[in-house]
C-alpha cells in the first residue's frame, strides 16, 4: 500500500483528510510520524504560498508523497480577513474559541446581510517524484452572532454554510465531509492522488 504524507500535526485537520481519502488505497502519515520535520512555519503571504512551503519542506524530509492545505476563513465586510492569518487572528497561540471570539466581536452590530464570508481551502500536491499541483475548495456562507454546535473545529460554531440550517459545528464529520470546502479541494485532487500513487 503506497505512502501519502499529510504535512500536518492538526489532528483534526488530519481526520477530516483520512476520511476523505478513505476509499483510496493509501496508508496516511501525518508530521506526527516523522517528529524530525519539526513545525513548518506558515509565514507566506498567501494560502497557495503556505500550502506549497508546508508541502515542499515535508517532501524534502521525507521523500513521501504530500499534501499540505491551507485554510482561510474570509469575511467581506473585514476586507476578507482573517484570511491567511486564520489560525492566529486573535494572536500566535491563540485558540479556536479565542479567535470566534475577536471576530464576533469585530462583526457586532453588523446586519446579517453583511456577514457573508467564504472557507477556501487550497491543497498542494508533491508526487513521489517532485511535480507540484495546487488546488482549491471553496464554501459560501454566513456568520452568525454566536456560536452554535459542539464539533469541527476553528471557525466551524459560527460559520453557517449556504443553504442550510446547521452551522458546520452542529454536522457530524460525514456530513460536513459531504460540503465542506476541504471535500471540494480533495474531489478535485484524488484523480490525481490515483495515478500519482497507483
Amino acid at each position: 500500500m503506497a505512502s501519502l504524507l499529510v504535512a500536518t500535526n492538526n489532528r483534526h485537520k488530519a481526520e477530516e483528510i483520512e476520511a476523505l481519502l478513505r476509499e483510496l488505497s493509501v496508508s496516511v502519515k501525518t508530521l506526527s510520524d516523522f517528529p524530525q520535520v519539526g513545525t513548518i512555519e506558515e509565514n507566506a503571504a498567501t494560502l497557495e504560498g503556505n500550502a506549497l512551503k508546508k508541502a515542499r519542506e515535508a517532501f524534502r524530509a521525507t521523500a513521501l508523497p504530500t499534501i499540505a492545505d491551507d485554510t482561510g476563513l474570509e469575511v467581506g465586510y473585514l476586507n476578507d480577513a482573517p484570511g491567511v492569518y486564520s489560525s492566529r487572528y486573535a494572536g500566535p497561540q491563540a485558540s479556536y474559541a479565542e479567535n470566534c471570539t475577536l471576530l464576533l466581536r469585530r462583526l457586532r452590530g453588523v446586519p446579517p446581510r453583511r456577514r457573508m464570508a467564504r472557507f477556501r481551502s487550497v491543497i498542494a500536491f508533491i508526487s513521489r517524484e517532485g511535480k507540484e499541483d495546487l488546488v482549491e475548495g471553496i464554501v459560501r456562507g454566513v456568520i452568525l452572532e454566536a456560536p452554535r454546535g459542539g464539533q469541527g473545529f476553528g471557525y466551524d460554531p459560527v460559520f453557517l454554510p449556504e443553504g442550510h440550517d446547521c452551522t458546520f459545528a452542529e454536522m457530524s464529520l460525514e456530513e460536513k465531509n459531504r460540503i465542506s470546502h476541504r471535500a471540494m479541494a480533495l474531489a478535485r485532487l484524488k484523480p490525481l492522488l490515483v495515478a500519482s500513487l497507483s
